[in-house]
């Protein structure tokens, strides 16, 4: 009885778009829980654009891994301006990912390494310390190497 009142549902072309916004909007939220991303919006939501010299990396040949290795390959943009570190989705994306603000002083930097690779590490907010791990060559794109700590 219940599989009869779905597929009558999933038949009609407005259920089918109904359904696949509510699956798409869910896995929208569902990453942004599992990466941190929703957990750093609550402090850091973008207030205001980057102000002084900024350097853009992303979104298209990069990918950012957060907490858990969850990955967004080709999904965020970096801005490092002299304020903060700026993250945003690309758009369809979006949902669950507000566009970010995080100050200098809360990110702690280091290194770590994964199959070979060695990445740059960026422990985001002190109080959350959610990690965003990125490529070297992205981090040095975005002068993010001249930031940390010899």
């Amino acid at each position: 009885m219940q599989f009869g009142v779905i597929s009558r549902y999933l038949a009609n072309p407005l259920g089918l778009i109904v359904a696949f916004l509510v699956l798409w909007c869910s896995a929208c939220y569902f990453a942004s829980f599992l990466t941190g991303w929703l957990t750093l919006s609550r402090r850091f939501r973008k207030q205001s654009e980057p102000y002084g010299d900024a350097r853009s990396a992303g979104p298209f040949s990069y990918t950012v891994y957060m907490r858990f290795w969850g990955h967004y390959h080709g999904l965020i943009r970096l801005i490092a301006a002299q304020d903060a570190l700026y993250a945003s989705v690309l758009l369809p994306f979006r949902i669950g990912h507000p566009p970010l603000r995080i100050p200098w002083e809360e990110i702690r930097f280091g290194r770590t390494k994964y199959f070979f690779r060695t990445y740059a590490v960026l422990r985001l907010g002190k109080e959350e310390k959610i990690p965003m791990r990125i490529s070297l060559r992205m981090a040095r794109n975005l002068g993010i190497l001249d930031r940390v700590p010899a």
